[in-house]
């Protein structure tokens, strides 16, 4: 039996999130996820007036093309994908993830190569088309998360269906906060954290680029980070999974790097010289969301949390002029049951052990 709620969320992603509108060029692309999927997008998309271009992934495939990549043939493979881009309105990407730790033995150069080459695409969706990324619930998800494949598929489309227009008033609020803040404190276990905001602006995200969503993002004066911060929610980067991580800064720079895996996490972030350098701050908020899976579309919206991104800053939105070929978002969980947390600007506490205190932002807890 088909689940309509499939086709609600297609509506919302075209309709709302892209606003697809006659004759738009939209590139649904799609990584291991169902046919019935695809065929929904389209739907929605021409119910829209829009044209609908498809393309459909597999990450084993995908897999055996980096363990081979060779830098002319990603050259090609680059150029393809931005000369489609570049005839694109909108881009909508729905991932899937059979296993998540398909890349995990793709040569780090492979990866650092592919990744270079690809930037330039990927530069060119986030700043000249209207886009929208969405993971698909698959048995694999539903175990990182620790739940049964129903109960996960129920708690995807309550997280991905939330109201996300009625948390913008809120949320705008946070960013032209965030906009006037200088000067950025947080505290918690292990954590003691400075760094400016100043002439930054902040971007908030409700349901219009990612899904789930839920988050106001801006980036650090580049240079103006000091102090410690410690992750406690689990993460994936390049096929490896990574625990308690804390990062030393001095002057902008992880100058003492650690976790689970210290040789792993310090070989990517030795992959340039922005790689450590922080490109992204965000505070997340969907209400939905309580625990962390492994997925960071999911896991950096967590309510009550933060993320401290090392590497690419989002060129011409919230830029703070870091380059990269790395954007690792790590997320700091600040609710009491994960230690608690505080974040001040300016010298005003703004949210204590995940709850914002402002009467105007509320809503967001």
């Amino acid at each position: 039996m088909h689940d309509p709620r499939v086709d609600q969320l297609a509506k919302q992603i075209v309709r709302y999130s892209t606003q697809v509108g006659k004759r738009d060029r939209v590139w649904i692309d799609c990584f291991d996820v169902p046919p019935y999927v695809a065929v929904a997008m389209i739907r929605a998309v021409v119910e829209a007036k829009g044209l609908p271009l498809v393309k459909l992934h597999d990450s084993t495939v995908s897999r055996e093309l980096m363990r081979h990549a060779d830098a002319e043939m990603y050259e090609i493979l680059a150029k393809n994908n931005l000369d489609l881009m570049k005839e694109t309105d909108c881009y909508i990407a729905i991932r899937g993830s059979h296993n998540i730790t398909e890349n995990s033995d793709v040569p780090a150069e492979k990866m650092k190569m592919v990744m270079e080459k690809l930037r330039p695409f990927m530069n060119e969706r986030v700043n000249n088309t209207r886009w929208c990324v969405l993971r698909w619930p698959t048995a694999s998800m539903a175990q990182q998360a620790g739940m049964s494949t129903q109960a996960f598929e129920d708690y995807f489309f309550r997280v991905c269906l939330l109201d996300y227009a009625a948390l913008v008033p809120a949320m705008n609020q946070l960013k032209k906060l965030m906009d006037k803040t200088q000067q950025v404190h947080i505290k918690g276990p292990g954590t003691d954290l400075r760094f400016s905001l100043k002439g930054l602006k902040a971007i908030a995200c409700g349901g219009k680029h990612n899904i789930p969503d839920g988050e106001c993002f801006s980036a650090p004066v580049k240079d103006s980070v000091e102090g410690v911060v410690s992750y406690n929610a689990p993460t994936i980067y390049q096929g490896i999974a990574f625990d308690s991580i804390k990062l030393e800064f001095s002057k902008g720079k992880i100058v003492k790097a650690t976790s689970n895996n210290t040789a792993a996490i310090n070989k990517i972030l030795d992959s340039d010289p922005g790689a450590r350098y922080i490109g992204e701050f965000a505070i997340g908020f969907n209400r939905e969301i309580r625990e962390p899976m492994r997925d960071i579309l999911f896991d950096e919206k967590i309510a009550g949390s933060f993320h401290f991104t090392p590497g690419q800053a989002y060129e011409g939105i919230a830029d703070n002029g870091n380059r990269s070929q790395v954007h690792w978002d790590m997320v700091c969980i600040q609710r009491p049951e994960y230690g608690g947390g505080e974040i001040w600007f300016d010298g005003k506490l703004i949210r204590k052990d995940g709850k914002f205190l402002l009467k105007e932002l509320e809503p967001l807890n």
